[in-house]
């Protein structure tokens, strides 16, 4: 018998600690300490660099591209600090906020050589708990009696690495009857991952045939446009468009995936509005950030109608991608339903970029 947390339940708890601005360490061949950049104190850094060894700030290539430094190992940058780095230096080089005002913050003395599978996993853990991609890290000899000495969360990197690149099982948790302004028929499905993340939802209309297509949008949550009426997206307009649609029809399922900012979070996407108020496209500002284009995962909707019964969907979506993805996992999309609504003169460049650089049909 074992109260021990899991894989899962420790970097659930890694999340936190990290959005707190506590260390976590992961222990394997190498050993290291992690925080988060965002996160990190003026004394947690004074800690650190009285450990002695060669702290390193990884950070995404797509951000090391923008800084200039040199993305040695491919997919990240390995910026060695100077030995008056402070936490505003750290802070700088993790977010852009301030780039056009500074923009010659190097040049950068970026470690080559060595594994680098730490520095990899800091970077997914940091995305995962919805901060900006920028992780200090520090080797450990002993990363496991520095863990217990300190009473930090130990993760096994080995076991970790994998996890984190795993999406979380959804189970359902309740569903109940919710009456609409688009449909009295409706019914609120929530389902909850296993990792402790952000629940998801389906809204279902009516009581659609699970042996037929069903007309579907995959929504991901939009609280400026869908909550707030932002005229910088579509979002809002979308939604309200999808169910009227499955309201008039008398049947559909919109599943409502907690994926703001094309699976950045509510911080971030507002970061990535104060760039496009510098003068960047959506999708290079999520790169400044040190993001990809779209970092959410659309797998989670099939989960989520296999779960339901449904395995054929007539598919409310501009995006090409989604109906790659929903193929690719096992829903079979036999139409393609357009949903261009909501243009205006806001969003219209926005629009436009969705369309040259994601391959939005608009």
């Amino acid at each position: 018998m074992s109260f021990a947390p899991d894989i899962t339940e420790q970097l659930a708890r890694a999340r936190a600690d990290l959005r707190m601005g506590v260390p976590v360490v992961f222990a394997g061949p190498s050993g290291v300490l992690v925080l988060a950049a965002e996160t990190l104190a003026p004394q947690r850094l004074a800690d650190v660099l009285a450990l002695g060894g060669t702290p390193v700030l990884a950070i995404t290539a797509r951000r090391a591209t923008t800084l200039k430094a040199r993305a040695y190992d491919g997919d990240l940058a390995r910026v060695i600090l100077p030995e008056d780095a402070t936490p505003a230096w750290v802070h700088s080089i993790a977010n852009p906020a301030d780039d056009l005002r500074a923009p010659l913050k190097g040049p950068f003395n970026c470690a080559r050589g060595g594994n680098a599978d730490a520095h990899r996993a800091a970077l997914r853990l940091t995305k995962s708990a919805r901060l900006l991609p920028a992780a200090l890290v520090l080797d450990l000899p002993d990363a496991r009696g520095f863990a217990a000495t300190h009473g930090l969360t130990c993760l096994d990197l080995a076991t970790a690495a994998p996890a984190l690149e795993e999406r979380s099982p959804l189970y359902p948790v309740v569903n109940a009857r919710l009456p609409m302004e688009a449909s009295e028929a409706g019914r609120l499905h929530v389902f909850r991952p296993e990792d402790g993340g952000e629940e998801h939802y389906a809204i279902e209309i009516g009581r659609p045939d699970r042996s037929k297509p069903v007309l579907t949008r995959l929504h991901s949550a939009c609280f400026t446009g869908d909550l707030m009426g932002s005229l910088k997206c579509d979002c809002g307009p979308q939604l309200h468009a999808a169910l009227a649609q499955m309201g008039a029809e008398g049947h559909g399922v919109l599943l409502y995936l907690n994926q703001e900012g094309r699976g950045i979070g509510l911080a971030n996407k507002m970061r990535a509005y104060s760039l496009q108020d510098q003068g960047f496209d959506t999708v290079e500002a999520n790169h400044r950030l040190g993001f990809e284009d779209d970092e959410r995962d659309f797998r989670l909707g099939s989960d989520i109608l296999k779960s339901m019964g449904f395995s054929a969907v007539r598919l409310l979506t501009n995006n090409p991608r989604k109906v790659e993805m929903m193929q690719a996992s096992g829903i079979d999309v036999t139409e393609r339903v357009p949903l261009a609504v909501g243009e205006n003169r806001h969003n219209s460049a926005y629009l436009a970029t969705k369309a040259a650089k994601s391959g939005h049909l608009l």
